[in-house]
């Protein structure tokens, strides 16, 4: 991606951590207040109005990582950009966000069977679980997704570096990896974005 084309005022374009006002704005019939909150039942993600994904514990991460992440977004016609550090490892994970001035707009933290997200600026409403959620598809071992999606309803299939999650006969997320990038595309939310950082390491 050509990082020269967001450095100025463009038409279309937000300079704001979106990708994850995106996502959980369109998912903001499960409301609930942010921060340090515990829930009574088993932490968890609707991939669907009626499928329940319940997330898995930190050491099914497929490879640890501690890296700078560039994030593009994408959604009703709009581009958003955004930067994040994550680290994450059989112990937990933990997400800083950034604006493009380096500015800390969130931080996200899954340990001990806790979801933190805490912000200045998004609504007290949004859940951090679901950003775990799409953290896991894209990077959690494929053994493990396949239980964890069959159990509320889904079907998960891989095809060399692809990943897609099915209900019935039809693919409601698909998920392309490579050595730099990981892009993430909900068919039935409508949103895409593209993760770059050095997965080779």
């Amino acid at each position: 991606m050509d990082r020269e084309k967001i450095k100025g005022p463009q038409k279309n374009v937000l300079y704001f951590p979106a990708l994850f006002t995106v996502i959980l704005l369109l998912l903001c019939f499960c409301s609930c207040k942010s921060g340090a909150k515990v829930r009574e039942d088993r932490l968890h993600a609707y991939l669907t109005d009626s499928s329940r994904y319940f997330l898995l514990p930190p050491e099914g991460i497929g490879k640890s990582m501690d890296m700078a992440q560039f994030v593009s977004a994408s959604y009703n016609g709009q581009d958003y950009f955004m930067n994040a550090w994550v680290k994450a490892d059989e112990t937990g994970m933990e997400m800083t966000l950034l604006n493009e001035f380096g500015v800390n707009m969130g931080e996200l933290s899954y340990k001990n069977g806790v979801v933190k997200f805490s912000s200045p600026v998004f609504p007290e409403s949004i859940m951090g679980e679901y950003i775990v959620a799409d953290f896991q598809l894209c990077f959690y071992d494929p053994l493990l997704l396949r239980g964890a999606l069959k159990e509320c309803g889904l079907a998960f299939e891989t095809d060399g570096n692809t990943r897609r999650i099915l209900k019935g006969k039809k693919i409601i997320i698909e998920i392309e990896k490579t050595e730099k990038a990981v892009k993430l595309i909900n068919h039935l939310r409508g949103y895409t974005y593209t993760l770059e950082g050095d997965y080779d390491n």
